[in-house]
């Protein structure tokens, strides 16, 4: 899933360095409980609630690489539901934009036995979303900053 962002990879990639905005733009995630000071150098941990009250779950993504400001790549934990790794590949656009690109595959659990269409077309459209909002942060942050000047 990819999609092109209006405005450079370094402002897209301040979204993703800001830990405390994934509530914000991951579909899924409801709530950040803590995010470890040195996010996202590799090790450090973003610790994070999924799915619906009463039903969600508590646990921790955790970065695997970071380089700045063109690919960051998280093991993304739910357990009891199991967890995933996520990429995300940004490369520069024309003027001033940033192609997003989002892979996410099931690592381990459950959830990487139970591939099917179905999952996929549910993975597809939740990523499409998390996209566009992405999106909405990372265009608006260039907004503001213009208004800054």
């Amino acid at each position: 899933m990819e999609r092109v962002i209006d405005a450079p990879p370094q402002q897209v990639f301040d979204v993703l360095a800001d830990g405390w905005t994934y509530s914000d733009w991951v579909v899924g995630t409801v709530h950040v409980r803590d995010v470890d000071a040195q996010w996202p150098r590799v090790g450090t941990q973003l610790h994070h609630r999924a799915g619906p009250w009463p039903f969600s779950l508590e646990d921790a993504s955790t970065v695997l690489v970071c380089e700045p400001p063109h690919r960051l790549m998280l093991r993304a934990g739910l357990w009891p539901a199991g967890e995933a790794v996520v990429v995300f590949t940004l490369t520069p656009e024309g003027d001033g934009a940033t192609r997003v690109r989002i892979g996410e595959d099931f690592a381990a659990g459950p959830l990487r036995w139970f591939r099917n269409k179905l999952n996929d077309l549910v993975l597809y459209q939740r990523n499409k979303e998390t996209l566009r909002r992405l999106s909405d942060i990372a265009v608006r942050q260039k907004a503001d900053e213009r208004a800054d000047r």
